[in-house]
């Protein structure tokens, strides 16, 4: 694929300036297609040659340009080498693009793109990735599925890049909303209502404390009792406290079926609470833990020693807070997974609470701190749903669900599926998915369901209903062999312009996990869509002579492959039929 052209254009190039392939290679880049004309199918910088030593940074780069184009020769792999403005680009055999991007998509699906030598520099090893992380006792709300969303995305991404990834459910199992939450109960809460809607009705209890708890004292006061009892697990507290937690657990992991997520490890504050105080031994016996006039517990942080920065693991009743149960949390990690990177995806007004984190651990010794990273996400605005403004997860999922199935009974183009609602139900999710992933991920965005489920346009829709239509193609054709094919039948620019597309998958799965962003594959697969909806339209299979009928067949195979294997990457259930 990509490999072989880089391999070949840089065997050229050391032959006029010297060293190893191995530095040219992750300096050449597939040209992204144009719409109006042919474009080259790779670019080398001059820059990058200058910056990693091969020329001289005393020279024009105009000249050094023209000049090492002059030197550069055409043979059976490179046709056209051409100099831009300090850029050179190259031109390949179309034939054997066909050839070669066709062939290695047809013997070796699975791994497309993701043996690329580009991708070798990437660090390999275990990754544990925390992502999701709802609070127990209260019902998923909409809120919470970026981060599921992103967390599955990158652990994805990760174990397609060959990886061991440990995916973490973090649950908000402690801490003083259950001091609420538990003196709620006990004032509003009925066991027969549990029995019927558990989360709705502790939900309705949660919002009935807090208002109480506004205008009255004593209810502020049992709630801290409650949590100082659950902290010295006094039997009756636990146990309500347990009913809370199983009741949730399994109720989100009905919800995270439906999104198809899955964690290996479920944990949670709770489990860490216990380990909170060897935590704070460590800082005392390192001299790292202060107490301030107020009797709270802080670890300065600041680089002067003067306290300007600083970060309270401590309450001056002696309980732990959020990020002690982090840090016992991460130590604890460490110890059990091993990991070589570990990597936390929650909203950005977390981002100080992460850097304090961190940098705790830096200062307690812990040097894998350095590879451990928060991935930040911004605000969904705008998102509702038909029963009202509190958004829980389920229902944005059944709303998305129900709209597409009105508009699949209303589109004149479907097709009859086994499971209508199931299928309604994954085309929804992927909306929703692609829907989130189209910008960075730190960008608040505004929803708007009218455009999220279009059928046309970049959404998830149009993803799946391309790849629908391609299964539909070769079900068709299912019973014609396509063991062989003649590239030359692949000449035209369409077909071009999806195997120059198919060239930059490798490169997009890179810059993917460079930064933690979908958004790059995203729009490979929007594009991809759009170059194969334009093919399919223009290069008939049915009625096409036979070779040239197994060739396009062997396009839209191919480009089905790739399309399929970033959807899944993204998240993203394929459907066969829509």
């Amino acid at each position: 694929m990509a490999s072989f052209f880089r391999r070949s254009i840089s065997s050229e190039l050391v032959r006029i300036c010297g060293g190893s392939e191995d530095v040219f290679i992750p300096l050449l880049s597939a040209v992204p297609v144009s719409k109006r004309q042919l474009t080259p199918d790779f670019r080398l910088t001059v820059i990058s040659l200058v910056q990693n030593g091969i020329l001289s940074s005393g020279e024009d780069l105009l000249c050094q340009t023209e000049r090492l184009v002059k030197q550069l020769k055409v043979n059976s792999v490179i046709e056209d080498v051409t100099a831009g403005r300090s850029v050179i680009t190259f031109r390949v055999n179309k034939q054997l693009l066909a050839q070669r991007v066709l062939s290695e998509l047809h013997e070796d699906p699975q791994t497309f793109g993701l043996k690329s030598e580009i991708l070798r520099a990437l660090p390999r090893g275990r990754t544990l990735v925390e992502y999701s992380s709802p609070n127990i006792a209260k019902k998923f709300h909409a809120g919470h599925l970026r981060s599921t969303i992103i967390g599955h995305f990158i652990s994805n991404l990760k174990q397609a890049l060959g990886n061991d990834v440990i995916r973490v459910n973090y649950l908000g199992d402690w801490g003083m909303q259950f001091g609420l939450l538990g003196a709620g109960f006990q004032r509003f809460g009925s066991q027969e209502k549990l029995k019927e809607n558990a989360l709705q009705h502790l939900f309705e209890v949660y919002v009935q404390v807090n208002r109480e708890a506004e205008h009255d004292v004593s209810v502020r006061s049992d709630a801290t009792e409650f949590y100082r009892r659950l902290e010295q697990h006094e039997e009756k507290a636990v146990l309500l406290w347990k009913q809370f937690r199983e009741i949730t657990v399994q109720e989100y992991k009905r919800i995270y079926q439906r999104l198809g997520v899955h964690f290996d490890h479920y944990s949670g504050e709770s489990f860490y609470q216990s380990k909170t105080q060897e935590v704070l031994n460590d800082l005392w016996t390192l001299g790292l833990l202060k107490t301030t006039e107020k009797g709270t517990g802080v670890v300065d942080l600041s680089e002067q020693g003067d306290m300007s920065s600083y970060s309270t693991v401590m309450r001056s009743d002696g309980t732990s807070l959020y990020i002690t149960r982090d840090v016992a949390a991460a130590l604890d990690r460490k110890k059990t997974f091993g990991f070589d990177e570990m990597i936390y995806v929650t909203d950005k007004s977390q981002s100080v609470h992460f850097q304090q984190l961190f940098q705790i651990l830096r200062v307690m010794g812990h040097h894998w701190a350095s590879r451990c990273v928060h991935v930040p996400f911004g605000l969904v605005k705008g998102m509702s749903t038909r029963r009202g403004d509190v958004v829980f997860l389920e229902d944005v999922i059944d709303e998305a669900r129900n709209r597409m199935m009105h508009n699949m009974n209303q589109s004149k183009t479907s097709k009859v599926v086994c499971d209508p609602e199931q299928t309604a139900n994954q085309i929804g999710i992927s909306a929703l998915i692609i829907q989130d992933f189209k910008g960075p991920l730190t960008a608040d965005y505004a929803f708007d369901w009218e455009r999220v489920l279009q059928a046309q346009g970049d959404t998830g829709v149009f993803l799946q209903y391309t790849h629908a239509r391609l299964r539909s193609l070769l079900r068709t054709h299912r019973d014609e062999t396509l063991t062989h094919f003649d590239a030359s039948h692949l000449q035209d620019h369409r077909s071009i312009s999806v195997l120059q597309h198919l060239l930059r998958y490798d490169e997009v799965l890179l810059q993917s996990a460079l930064e933690l962003q979908p958004r790059y594959l995203v729009n490979f697969l929007l594009t991809l869509s759009h170059l194969v909806s334009s093919a399919h339209r223009h290069l008939p299979v049915k009625g096409s002579a036979t070779d040239l009928a197994q060739a396009r067949l062997r396009l839209f195979a191919g480009a089905c492959l790739v399309l399929a294997s970033g959807m899944k990457i993204l998240g993203v259930s394929p459907v066969e039929k829509m």
